[in-house]
C-alpha cells in the first residue's frame, strides 16, 4: 500500500508491547494508522523451528538466539576495560557483552519470559508527583491494566465477578490472555521427589525467616500467591508466589497476536510495514513532525546477526496528526538523535544539524541488576525426562497434544519477593528457581538448557536500582550502525552509597540460608556459583560486579522537565517538538516494577486514550 493510498493520522515506529498495543488501539477506534516495523513476521520465515521457538512457552531462550528475528546488541557494564573483561560473558577482544532484542513483528514480546507482574503503587504515583498530572496516579493507571487483562488464572473470582464480587483488581475481558503455570504442571512435580522437597524446605525456611511470619501467611493466603492480586494495592505484594504469565491455552501471545487481529478486522485502517528500518523523523515547513523516512529491505541494521550489505529502498510515510516513536530504549533515542533531537555537542560530532538540543536524550539509561545462585543437584531432575527442547520430543509431543507438562510453563518452578532491607517503601527483590543453569546472556547461552539435567538456577533480580548514569550514544550518522549502550554499574555510575551492591549481596545470602537445609540433607551436591570460594560479603560483592546482567533497558527518553533532564511531558510530547511523541520503556524515569513489559503495555493504552481525547478537539 503507498503512502499515498493510506492518508495515515499516525505513523507509529516500533510494534512492541508499546507500538504494536498503542496502533492496534487507534485503529480500533477508527483512527488509520501505519506501524513500521524493522524486522518481518518470524512465523512466515521458511526456519523450522521458529513456530517452537515463538509458541512454546518453554523455548523461550532459544526465540532469543533464533537467527531469523536477533538483533544482537553489545553492551558495556563498564568504561573500565579491566573490570569489564572479568566478566565471562565478556567478549575478550571487544569486551562486549550480549544484549538479546528481537527484530520481528512484536518486538521483544516474540522473545521474552512472558512474565506479566504488575508495576508498584509507588511508580506511578512517582509520576505524578513528578508532572503534577493526576491521570499518573497508581489508581488511575490500575484502570488501564484492567482494560488489557484477560485474566484466566483466577477462575473462581473470574465466575463471582459477575455478581459484583471482585476483590482481586484483576482485568477479564482485555485482549492480553494471562494465565498461570499449569495445575498439571504442579501435580506432576509431586514425582518429582527433588523438586517436592525443594519447594517444601524453601517453604518452610521462607516462612521461618518473615519478620511477621502470621500476617505475611494470611496476606498469602488472601492472594493465593498472585502477586497481581490488590484492587486497590494498599499494600504490595511479598512472599512466596507464582508467575503470571502472558500465554492463551499455554501458548504465547503478546502484540503481535493484537496486532494481526486488528489488521484482520480492520484492514483499511491499519497497515503494518516490515522490513522497514526507520532512519529519521520528517518535519514540515513550520516545525512539525509530518513523516518518517525508512529503509525498505530485510536484516538491514547491523545489530542483526545476519546482517545484510544490500543497502535498502529509501521511502518515507507521512501522518495527517503525529508520529509516535515506539522502539525501545535503545533505537528510540538513536532515531531522535539522527533525526536532529539531542545533546548538541554529540550531534554536531557526528555531522548532525541540530533541530533540538534536547540533552536528556540518550542519558538516564537504566536496568536490573541480575546474578544466579547456581546448585548441583544429587541427581539429575525427574522433571527433565525426555526433554530434548526440540521440536517432536516426548514433552513437545505433550504440549502440542494436551498443552501441558513442562514445556506449557517459562521454567519458572518456584518464586519469591522480598525487600532487601526492612526500611524499604516497597519489595525490591525478585527471585525464581529454574530447574536448569542460567547464568546471563552470551553467544549460544541457551544450550545450557539441554547441556544440564542436574542443575537449580536461583535468579536473582533487584528492582528500584538506584543507579541511573547509563548512556546511549551514537557510534556513528548511519542509522543502520547500532548506538554505543553504556550502563555503567555500580561504582561507575551515581549510586554513590552502594545501596544496590549491598542488596544483591544481602539477598544471595538470604538464598544460601535458604538453600542450607537442602545441602545438609544431600538433595544438593555442591553450590556452583557463587561457590564456596566467595564466603565473605566483599568476596561476594565481588562476584556480582563482576558476574551482573541486565535486560530490562529502560528510562533513556524520560519523561520529566527539559530543564531536569526530562525529554518528554506527561503526555508523550517531545519537548521543543511538535506532533512528536514517544511511547515505550524509555520514558519512564525509573523502571517500574520488577518486569517491565506489563508498564509499556499499561502506557500504550494510556496514551491511546489521551491522542484519542485530543483528536476529538483538534481535527487533522
Amino acid at each position: 500500500m503507498s503512502d499515498a493510498e493510506g492518508g495515515w493520522d499516525y505513523v507509529i515506529v516500533g510494534s512492541g508491547a508499546g507500538g504494536g498495543t498503542l496502533a492496534a488501539r487507534l485503529a480500533e477506534s477508527g483512527m488509520r494508522v501505519f506501524v513500521l516495523e524493522a524486522g518481518g513476521d518470524h512465523l512466515q520465515t521458511a526456519d523450522p523451528r521458529l513456530p517452537d521457538d515463538y509458541s512454546v512457552p518453554g523455548f523461550h531462550a532459544f526465540a532469543c538466539e533464533n537467527p531469523a528475528m536477533r538483533w544482537d546488541f553489545t553492551v558495556r557494564h563498564y568504561s573500565d576495560d579491566t573490570q569489564q573483561k572479568r566478566d565471562f560473558k565478556a567478549d575478550p577482544h571487544t569486551g562486549g557483552v550480549l544484549y538479546p532484542r528481537a527484530a520481528t513483528l512484536g518486538g521483544c514480546t516474540a522473545h521474552n519470559a512472558m512474565i506479566f507482574m504488575l508495576a508498584h503503587d509507588s511508580d506511578w504515583n512517582h509520576i505524578r508527583a513528578l508532572t503534577g498530572d493526576g491521570s499518573w496516579s497508581a489508581r488511575s493507571m490500575r484502570r488501564h491494566a484492567r482494560k488489557l487483562e484477560a485474566c484466566h488464572h483466577r477462575p473462581l473470582w473470574r465466575i463471582l465477578r459477575h455478581l459484583g464480587l471482585d476483590p482481586t483488581g484483576h482485568g477479564w475481558d482485555g485482549w492480553l490472555q494471562t494465565e498461570r503455570p499449569p495445575k498439571e504442571l504442579e501435580a506432576e512435580a509431586l514425582g518429582d521427589e527433588a523438586l517436592l522437597n525443594m519447594i517444601a524446605v524453601t517453604s518452610v525456611e521462607f516462612a521461618r525467616r518473615l519478620k511477621h511470619p502470621l500476617a505475611r501467611i494470611a496476606q498469602w493466603i488472601h492472594s493465593a500467591a498472585d502477586p497481581n492480586a490488590r484492587p486497590w494495592r494498599a499494600k504490595d505484594f511479598e512472599g512466596l508466589c507464582y508467575t503470571p504469565v502472558s500465554t492463551c491455552s499455554r501458548q504465547r501471545i503478546g502484540s503481535r497476536e493484537r496486532l494481526l487481529d486488528v489488521a484482520a478486522k480492520h484492514g483499511d485502517r491499519l497497515h503494518i510495514e516490515l522490513n522497514a528500518l526507520a532512519t529519521r523523523v520528517l518535519f514540515d515547513a513550520e516545525g512539525a513532525a509530518c513523516g518518517v523516512e525508512y529503509l525498505k529491505g530485510s536484516r538491514l541494521y547491523k545489530a542483526h546477526c545476519n546482517a545484510s550489505p544490500a543497502p535498502g529502498e529509501r521511502r518515507e510515510v507521512h501522518a495527517r496528526r503525529e508520529v509516535i516513536l515506539c522502539g525501545g530504549a535503545f533505537n528510540t533515542p538513536q532515531l531522535l538523535m539522527l533525526s536532529g533531537i539531542g545533546p548538541a555537542a554529540q550531534l554536531r560530532r557526528q555531522g548532525i544539524a541540530v533541530r533540538v538540543d534536547l540533552p536528556g536524550v540518550g542519558r538516564n539509561l537504566q536496568d536490573r541488576y541480575e546474578v544466579a545462585v547456581t546448585y548441583r543437584m544429587r541427581e539429575p531432575w525427574k522433571l527433565l525426562e525426555g526433554a530434548r527442547f526440540e521440536r517432536g520430543d516426548p514433552v513437545w509431543q505433550r504440549w502440542h497434544e494436551h498443552r501441558d507438562g513442562l514445556y506449557s510453563s517459562n521454567g519458572a518452578a518456584l518464586a519469591f519477593v522480598r525487600r532487601s532491607s526492612p526500611n524499604l517503601p516497597d519489595p525490591d527483590i525478585f527471585c525464581m528457581a529454574l530447574p536448569t543453569q542460567f547464568d546471563g546472556y552470551y553467544p549460544g547461552f541457551s544450550a545450557n538448557l539441554r547441556k544440564y539435567n542436574d542443575r537449580l538456577t536461583w535468579a536473582l533480580l533487584k528492582a528500584h536500582t538506584h543507579n541511573s548514569a547509563g548512556t546511549v550514544t551514537l557510534q556513528s550518522a548511519d542509522p543502520r550502525d547500532p548506538p554505543r549502550i553504556e550502563f555503567h554499574y555500580f561504582e561507575e555510575g551515581d549510586d554513590t552509597q552502594g545501596h544496590d551492591l549491598a542488596a544483591v549481596v544481602d539477598t544471595i545470602q538470604f538464598i544460601r540460608e535458604l538453600n542450607r537445609p537442602l545441602l545438609e540433607c544431600g538433595l544438593f551436591a555442591e553450590e556452583c556459583a557463587p561457590g564456596p570460594q566467595a564466603r565473605t560479603a566483599p568476596a561476594l560483592a565481588e562476584y556480582v560486579r563482576n558476574n551482573a546482567w541486565g535486560h530490562h533497558a529502560s528510562c533513556s527518553c524520560p519523561i520529566g522537565l527539559r530543564a531536569n533532564g526530562g525529554v518528554v511531558d506527561s503526555s508523550f510530547a517531545v519537548h521543543g517538538t511538535r506532533r512528536l511523541r514517544i511511547v515505550d520503556a524509555s520514558v519512564f524515569p525509573r523502571i517500574p516494577g520488577f518486569f517491565v513489559v506489563s508498564a509499556v503495555y499499561m502506557i500504550a493504552e494510556k496514551a491511546a486514550e489521551t491522542l484519542l481525547q485530543e483528536a476529538k478537539r483538534a481535527p487533522p
